[in-house]
């Protein structure tokens, strides 16, 4: 079952821009300037969508001098790929038993 938190997320990730910085990061951790190079967003566009992430849980900062480096937490979409593949099952198994409700 999706829970509030699963909504966020996909929330989260329905945008086109926050979805790309997920699949950079999923490569190597970067910080917001090669970011910025890789998208070509502007640098308060990015940081504005990089907030919702965090706020999302997908990704985590590391402070390193005047930088700040991104890394995704790949456990935080494994738990909502597992959510996900619990509702696929689900449903599998009532297109299995052919359960329908009668109409009224």
């Amino acid at each position: 079952m999706l829970t509030s938190a699963d909504n966020d997320l996909i929330r989260a990730l329905g945008d086109p821009l926050r979805l790309r910085i997920v699949s950079l990061l999923a490569h190597e951790t970067l910080c917001t300037t090669h970011l910025v190079e890789e998208t070509g967003a502007k640098q308060t566009n990015l940081s504005n969508h990089l907030r919702v992430l965090r706020e999302a849980g997908v990704v985590e900062t590391e402070p390193c001098g005047r930088f700040t480096y991104y890394r995704l937490r790949p456990q935080v979409l494994e738990g909502l790929a597992g959510a996900l593949g619990e509702l696929a099952v689900t449903a599998r198994r009532t297109i299995a038993a052919d359960a329908k409700r009668a109409c009224p």
